[in-house]
């Protein structure tokens, strides 16, 4: 695989084609895909909300009205739509919960590996506690796996839409994602585009590379 020529390209679809459906065996790749996107210290500080029927993806629609109201049809549209959230906290007992995960998994061959993995994540959790950016540094980690999500799903020739123009509140409330400690931070349309999609048509544009990459 040439990742360079899926990186030049992918591009931001438009409009998507709603009698195409993306394969079951697709599906599964992206899932593992989110799964394992990497995040700070290894802290997973998220939940991904996958909506396929139409139903799900309406609910997610009502958080597209007013100004947003462009990104409806991208929603209506689409095969999946992929809601990536931050939690809303991150406390003690997902970081006892994501070591218990490292240590089935086999990460520590010692009692004392695992007790440095412990103290090291947690020095910079407390940090960003202190900070009071705990927020920020969470959905930066989202955004790790939106790109991700992106770059895998132009590799296996998926269409997709990053999406930040929606009511957080609102799909908040439509998904009851608070009362499980969750708030919505980026949607990601998915499937195939349709033959209205002008910007399949355009070129794509970025500054020059000498421009934005410094080689030392």
């Amino acid at each position: 695989m040439d990742i360079a020529q899926v990186a030049t390209t992918r591009y931001t679809t438009k409009a998507y084609d709603p009698q195409r459906r993306i394969d079951a065996a697709l599906l599964e790749q992206l899932q593992t895909l989110l799964r394992f996107a990497p995040s700070s210290v290894n802290s997973q500080p998220w939940h991904f909300v996958i909506a396929a029927s139409d139903e799900a993806r309406a609910r997610i629609a009502r958080a597209t009205q007013g100004p947003y109201s462009g990104n409806e049809p991208k929603v209506l549209n689409a095969s999946h739509v992929v809601v990536l959230c931050a939690r809303t906290e991150l406390d003690d007992v997902h970081l006892a919960r994501v070591l218990e995960q490292e240590e089935r998994d086999g990460r520590f061959r010692t009692a004392e590996a695992r007790e440095m993995q412990m103290r090291g994540r947690g020095y910079y959790v407390n940090l960003h506690r202190e900070r009071q950016d705990t927020q920020q540094w969470m959905e930066k980690q989202v955004y790790l796996a939106l790109g991700t999500l992106l770059l895998g799903a132009a590799a296996l020739a998926i269409d997709a839409t990053p999406i930040e123009g929606f009511d957080s509140a609102v799909l908040d409330e439509a998904l009851g994602l608070r009362e499980h400690g969750f708030q919505s931070v980026v949607l990601t349309a998915l499937g195939y585009r349709s033959e209205e999609d002008f910007n399949a048509l355009l070129p794509k544009s970025r500054l020059p590379a000498d421009e934005i990459v410094t080689l030392m």
